[in-house]
């Protein structure tokens, strides 16, 4: 695979233009998928330097995947993207904040201190939100050199203890089947009650929980930002470990979408130069599922969940884009929750959040918050009291979006959502 097999398929029809994150912000035709995909192939033949204003362009693209999901042809412009931010990661460099964070996130075990010392100490620079479901703070006050964090801002909080060090890394449910858990670093150490709710769900159904205590970070965050040697290391990782995991489990669930889609898709284009790890990639890929697709095709969750009692909290579904484009999951969780809650569909429920990885939220916050703001009047105008999202990115960054908007909404996992009616 090259990025020129990539733009070379591309017909310029447009179809890709309407349903652009960034175009929809910034109606300029470099910053759509056909531009993309024009400079990206000028680039590739040496007719383009990969300058600032090149990087500032290529950098622009949420990789929200809504082009590859409406073109006929199914071009992989946010592989070729990916591919060329590694190019740019070589020449200029990766910030240094970004680095600290990747070197943390490939450390679980000084992440850990790390991550007590957050939770003791993050109400002094910090206001904390407690209520159901919020885990949410605010700066009281600005930190310019590190431009993610200002006192404008949502930011998830430190969980008192991370979810892998809470409990014991086998839980015996008594039951003939065993699953794997990987957790991701956003429910590891900020959303801690998904985990919980994850544990709660297993022991009704009756299904042992493997909790992969030596699981590393998936990668996203680096390879959205292409840091590829940081993540080819973390991937091969957890493909050895979940080779000998999967021996004895009869899958893993994530109930993450951008740590699922990485490892069952991502990881294959990761490895497109090395045959061997993309091989071994494809093998384990079909034996990972999102959590709320595991558990409504290969449980009787939904069935247990119909002889419960109807909950009186209203949701609509935002449904991220690792989860529907990606692994096409999206009837999955409301199938589930539609047995217990009333569900309130948005206008588009399949348009991006505005996450967008590191680099958006840090030096192209703008467009983040541009692109978040787009979501809020949809929610807004469904009257549903929080939002059903299987996407920990999607849920900090819809929260600060309903915070800026000052909406007393707030987005949720629906692994809580389920686990809260059993």
């Amino acid at each position: 695979m090259s990025i020129v097999n990539i733009t070379d398929a591309c017909v310029k029809c447009g179809k890709c233009i309407p349903v652009c994150t960034i175009h929809n912000i910034n109606r300029d035709e470099t910053t759509s998928p056909r531009g993309f995909l024009d400079l990206l192939s000028a680039y590739q033949n040496g007719d383009l330097e990969l300058d600032k204003q090149a990087k500032e362009i290529f950098e622009s693209c949420f990789l929200c995947t809504n082009c590859v999901d409406v073109c006929p042809s199914s071009i992989g412009t946010d592989t070729a993207i990916e591919m060329v931010r590694s190019d740019i990661a070589d020449k200029y460099g990766i910030s240094w904040y970004k680095k600290v964070v990747f070197w943390f996130l490939s450390h679980r075990k000084i992440m850990d201190l790390t991550a007590k010392f957050g939770y003791v100490f993050q109400s002094c620079g910090l206001k904390v939100n407690k209520e159901k479901f919020s885990n949410s703070m605010r700066m009281r006050f600005n930190l310019p050199l590190v431009k993610m964090i200002d006192k404008t801002r949502l930011l998830p909080t430190f969980g008192k203890k991370s979810f892998l060090n809470s409990y014991p890394e086998f839980i015996d449910n008594g039951g003939e089947k065993t699953i794997g858990i990987f957790i991701g670093c956003m429910g590891n150490y900020f959303y801690t009650g998904i985990g919980e709710g994850l544990l709660k769900i297993c022991k009704t159904l009756k299904i042992n929980a493997h909790l992969m205590k030596k699981q590393a970070c998936c990668g996203a965050a680096m390879y959205f930002t292409g840091d590829t040697k940081t993540t080819k290391k973390n991937a091969k990782f957890n493909i050895e470990y979940f080779e000998e995991i999967l021996k004895t489990v009869d899958a893993i669930i994530i109930p993450e979408a951008t740590c699922s889609g990485m490892i069952r898709v991502d990881y294959e284009h990761l490895f497109h130069d090395e045959e061997e790890w993309k091989n071994r990639a494809i093998a384990i890929s079909s034996k990972v599922f999102l959590a709320t697709e595991y558990f409504d095709k290969f449980t009787n969750l939904a069935e247990i969940l119909a002889t419960k009692n109807s909950s009186d909290l209203s949701i609509t579904c935002h449904d991220p884009c690792h989860a529907r484009k990606m692994q096409g999951v999206y009837k999955e969780p409301r199938h589930l929750l539609a047995q217990n809650f009333s569900i309130t569909e948005m206008s588009n429920p399949n348009q991006c959040c505005g996450f967008g990885g590191v680099t958006m939220q840090t030096n192209r916050y703008y467009l983040s918050k541009a692109s978040g703001k787009q979501k809020v009047p949809m929610i807004e105008k469904t009257g549903a009291k929080f939002v059903s999202a299987e996407c920990s990115a999607c849920r900090m960054q819809l929260n600060n979006a309903l915070h800026i908007d000052k909406s007393d909404k707030r987005c949720v996992n629906p692994i809580e959502l389920i686990a809260s009616v059993l």
